[in-house]
């Protein structure tokens, strides 16, 4: 995505859906931080972005986890 998700657009997905979001990020992250280290990176404020858009699905999926547990 290019944009800033929201979280309550990423609690309507499913846990296979957050994974793959997860892993398109994570891909995303790489490419940009080569493309930083080859000084090609031109919006530098969208490693930002990707980071915390990282933490965000990682809360909501380890958030899902416990309530489905307990």
């Amino acid at each position: 995505m290019k944009t800033k998700q929201r979280v309550s657009d990423l609690r309507a997905l499913s846990e296979d859906q957050l994974s793959e979001e997860l892993l398109k990020l994570k891909k995303e992250q790489f490419n940009l931080r080569f493309r930083r280290a080859t000084g090609q990176l031109e919006d530098t404020s969208r490693v930002r972005v990707i980071r915390r858009d990282l933490a965000r699905i990682k809360t909501i999926a380890a958030q899902s986890r416990d309530q489905q547990q307990g």
